[in-house]
């Protein structure tokens, strides 16, 4: 990936990352995804962005150049992550989604608290009726939703201001096979401001796309 793409306008660089893979690489080992879903946010001209109202110490990095990190932590418990785009000092970024597994499914699958799949049928203690069946997280779901493919990647927020472009970097942003196809395109999800931009770009039919969830305004008690 040149680091001249990523510096063009949100809007026509997000389709672009679809198909793209981000590898990530830690102590614990190698973990890959083919990016399948993301979302735009444009800066100061977008109320849904972290940087509409100007540079914080929690958004700085998307006032940078483009190709970098920007990670970020939500609701007390999740980590999101975002490639900066655009030129230097106009800060938009690009929300990844969700991606499939191509590379360490078996870390992946740790690090989501998926047991191994079972190797052969026979053996195996038929579940009675009382019998808890274990919680089904099958591999599609290992990097569905921005905070799932965080914690599949192992990225957490020393991952925020990496340059995914560096052959040194332990987050690497690929080409990969790329999708040539007409993405599909949507509402961003859970937005309270700006919610009705058609700024989510998907692969169409693909298992590992997030399911679409509107802003629900919290009720006063």
């Amino acid at each position: 990936m040149r680091r001249s793409v990523l510096a063009g306008p949100v809007l026509e660089v997000a389709p672009k990352l679809l198909g793209t893979v981000l590898r990530s690489t830690t102590d614990e080992g190698t973990v890959a995804v083919r990016l399948t879903e993301v979302e735009a946010y444009d800066g100061p001209n977008d109320p849904g962005s972290h940087a509409y109202r100007g540079e914080t110490p929690r958004n700085a990095v998307m006032f940078g150049p483009p190709g970098f990190l920007y990670v970020y932590f939500t609701y007390g418990m999740h980590f999101c992550m975002n490639v900066v785009v655009g030129p230097d000092s106009k800060p938009s970024a690009v929300l990844l989604r969700a991606g499939e597994v191509i590379e360490g499914l078996e870390l992946a699958r740790i690090r989501r608290g998926q047991p191994a799949p079972q190797k052969s049928v026979f053996n195996q203690v038929r579940p009675g009726p009382t019998t808890k069946r274990p919680a089904a997280n099958p591999d599609r779901d290992l990097a569905r939703g921005p905070a799932r493919l965080c914690v599949a990647l192992g990225i957490g927020r020393d991952g925020n201001g990496i340059d995914l472009l560096s052959k040194d970097s332990p987050i690497q942003l690929l080409n990969g096979s790329g999708y040539d196809g007409v993405p599909a395109t949507g509402p961003r999800v859970g937005l309270r401001e700006a919610a009705d931009r058609p700024w989510r770009f998907w692969i169409p039919n693909d298992p590992t796309v997030s399911p679409y969830r509107p802003h629900v305004p919290k009720k006063r008690a």
